[in-house]
């Protein structure tokens, strides 16, 4: 047995450890609040046991680094059945909370009568989209939930970041600037690929001028959804002096038809790089956007320096 004053038969005893004083302390482990907002990931495009995984993976990331965040995911083009559609994953997260309010009185506890947004929806787009974007604002509307809505995760450095990651997996790009190899496939131009007009061509523009400077070479952003847009781009990049050009889909994968990043490669006779998908930067935003709206961030997560 212990004693008041420490352990008994000299026991070993974990003490706490004291705090680090001054500016170079680590930060205390960030906890989502008790009774905070759910995060609910809105995904685009025709589900699929692959959007399914990806979608979950992100959200993963997203518990792993907020612990206690009430992570759900709710599909655009959902069924209700397998996959869920946004406004009743929306509408059973307010019944849920209504439900823990009236056990809370029904036990005799004091408690606040729950107020504000149920949840926080982060939608899972790299870019603007106005036609996704009134897609999920009208779940919104259906499911008659007291919801927030954030931007979608770009522009960003992280995103940048995660496309010079793809790029360099597909052979496209060096992984680090830094190291004096070569890679006899890296391209000399990059067609940032987007969807949702030209206002996410914009958009793309700027996270492609932070990729253009991780990589020291041209990035032009082109919209798939728009015809002749990829081709342009790609005699722009030849025109002034680009031959081995790389498209590089800045998308995270649920919200296009794949083919389309196939047709749009052919197009512009070069290749392709995977989407985004679940790069652990993207589930680092959509907690960042969550964070942010709920006023619990410092900061945004920052990016890799270039090299």
């Amino acid at each position: 047995m212990s004693s008041p004053t420490g352990p008994a038969s000299g026991l070993p005893v974990r003490m706490p450890r004291p705090r680090q004083p001054g500016r170079h302390r680590r930060p205390e482990p960030l906890a989502a609040p008790e009774g905070a907002p759910a995060l609910v990931l809105a995904v685009p495009g025709t589900p699929s046991a692959a959007t399914r995984g990806l979608a979950e993976e992100i959200v993963s990331i997203a518990r792993s680094e907020l612990p206690g965040v009430d992570a759900r995911i709710g599909y655009l083009d959902g069924d209700n059945t397998e996959f869920p559609t946004l406004q009743s994953v929306l509408a059973y997260a307010a019944d849920e909370r209504t439900a823990r309010y009236e056990q809370a009185l029904a036990a005799g506890l004091d408690v606040k009568e729950p107020d504000g947004p149920v949840a926080v929806v982060v939608p899972l787009l790299a870019g603007p989209d106005s036609a996704l974007l009134r897609q999920v604002r009208q779940a919104l509307m259906d499911s008659r939930v007291a919801a927030e809505l954030t931007d979608v995760l770009g522009p960003h450095p992280l995103l940048a970041e995660a496309l010079h990651v793809r790029l360099s997996e597909a052979g496209l790009a060096r992984a680090d600037r830094a190291r004096l190899f070569t890679v006899a496939t890296a391209a000399d131009g990059i067609i940032l690929a987007s969807v949702g007009g030209e206002e996410a061509v914009q958009a793309a523009g700027i996270t492609g001028m932070l990729l253009a400077a991780r990589l020291a070479v041209p990035v032009m952003a082109a919209a798939l959804d728009q015809e002749g847009s990829i081709a342009s781009v790609a005699d722009q990049l030849r025109s002034s002096g680009s031959q081995q050009l790389a498209l590089a889909p800045y998308l995270i994968g649920p919200e296009i038809e794949a083919t389309l990043i196939e047709e749009a490669a052919k197009e512009a006779d070069c290749p392709a790089a995977d989407a985004l998908g679940p790069y652990p930067a993207i589930g680092k935003l959509a907690l960042a956007k969550y964070t942010t709206a709920l006023g619990i961030a410092p900061q945004q997560p920052q990016g890799t320096p270039v090299r």
